[in-house]
């Protein structure tokens, strides 16, 4: 599978600490070999990212993209990093 990257997150990618951007790197390449190696726990989401996906990068740290058609190939298109706490968080304090 291809991936390309939003700015935003590109972004966030170089802000996170050395050890992120390490693990980063090693589980891309295990995403562009097999998107679906049960180590990524690749998973559709739901509210409040309904239609996207999402990949472990640490126990913690999630990377989520779009899957996307463009001709005949298939891309992942990366939106959002960031810990569990930082992308649900806040949906779950308002649910409460």
């Amino acid at each position: 599978m291809k991936v390309d990257y939003s700015r935003d997150f590109i972004s966030k990618l170089k802000e996170t600490d050395v050890r992120i951007r390490k693990s980063f790197r090693e589980k891309i390449a295990i995403f562009q070999e097999n998107p679906n190696e049960p180590s990524l726990n690749n998973h559709q989401l739901r509210y409040p990212y309904q239609g996207l996906r999402s990949i472990d990068i640490t126990n913690d740290c999630r990377a989520i993209y779009e899957e996307m058609t463009v001709g005949e190939d298939t891309i992942a298109y990366f939106v959002i990093l960031g810990t569990h706490e930082q992308l649900y968080g806040k949906y779950k304090k308002s649910e409460s």
